[in-house]
């Protein structure tokens, strides 16, 4: 990952799945106000599974990338089988990329098997994906003083809403807000990934006093004063702060112009429904029974009342 090609592709799959949750779940409260619920993953029109299969497939292609491709022995291990500490990122990306990887196998498996608690099992994975990732990116071995170790810092608050957010989905399934927040997360996060690759690793934009310094095969921005640090930081700081805008703003234009395309439907319940029914039921049960409470009680007075004195003569 540690390079300008490794951030903006798996960055692009963030952002299109994040659109992609995005429209879906816009479109489907739009449709279905009131019976609304949100589903973790969406199927497509011409094939059901394309949605978990491209995440399958590029989480393969992370791990193959990140452990036999990219490494110079293309293998991450060094000669007596242990791994090299210059290698470490390459296993917790890997690592990242096949808690994906599982999330999506699994969830197709449960969509087969169609159990009852599929919902919820589905979401807990997703937020065991995320809870994976907030993790290895907290414990990260790479550079955590630089202007690399902010933008993880700052990317970490994303990936923290996209796992509340998930789990909140298994107790609030019905919540069209906590799957538009998540959906927005998910889309953050790949946007952050494409500007952290720009960033850090095209000269031309790394701040001023700041450089690429090759470090075991692996470059990372170093600064030549405390200040220009200092400096590199508070910018990533203000880059997060106006892509924050940006994204907020884009959600709710996202979100009014599907509103303008499918408009905002209602849902109406014939008045006459079996509910309301087994209420009338209920209460006309009820009534009866007060009524039969009440003969019986007056039968009992007017016995009791009425009933022949014996006088002693």
């Amino acid at each position: 990952m540690g390079t300008l090609i490794g951030h903006v592709v798996p960055g692009s799959g963030f952002v299109l799945i994040g659109l992609w949750h995005l429209f879906n779940h816009i479109k489907l409260h739009l449709q279905h106000p009131n019976s609304y619920t949100a589903p973790t993953w969406f199927p497509a029109s011409k094939f059901k599974y394309l949605e978990l299969l491209l995440i399958i497939l590029g989480s393969s292609a992370s791990i193959a990338m990140e452990l036999f491709i990219s490494p110079e022995k293309h293998h991450p291990f060094d000669d007596d089988g242990t791994i090299p500490s210059y290698h470490l990122h390459n296993f917790e990306h890997a690592t990242i990329s096949m808690t994906l990887l599982v999330y999506a196998a699994l969830a197709i498996v449960l969509d087969k098997l169609a159990p009852r608690a599929q919902h919820g099992l589905t979401q807990l994975l997703g937020a065991i994906a995320f809870g994976q990732e907030l993790l290895v990116f907290h414990l990260h071995s790479s550079d955590h003083m630089g202007p690399e170790g902010r933008f993880h810092l700052l990317l970490q608050l994303v990936i923290l809403v996209s796992f509340t957010t998930t789990l909140m989905g298994i107790g609030f399934p019905k919540s069209f807000l906590v799957s538009f927040v998540r959906s927005l997360s998910i889309f953050f996060q790949g946007l952050w990934f494409i500007v952290m690759g720009v960033m850090l690793w095209t000269p031309g934009l790394i701040s001023k006093g700041c450089f690429l310094n090759d470090e075991d095969g692996h470059e990372v921005v170093r600064c030549q004063s405390e200040e220009a640090r200092q400096r590199a930081l508070s910018l990533v700081n203000l880059q997060f702060s106006w892509f924050l805008i940006v994204v907020a703003v884009f959600g709710v234009a996202f979100y009014l112009v599907l509103i303008m395309f499918y408009g905002e439907k209602v849902e109406y319940f014939t008045l006459g429904s079996d509910r309301e029914y087994e209420e009338d039921d209920d209460v006309e049960s009820q009534k009866k029974s007060n009524v039969g409470d009440s003969k019986s009680f007056v039968d009992h007075m007017g016995k009791t009342a009425f009933a022949p004195i014996d006088i002693e003569r």
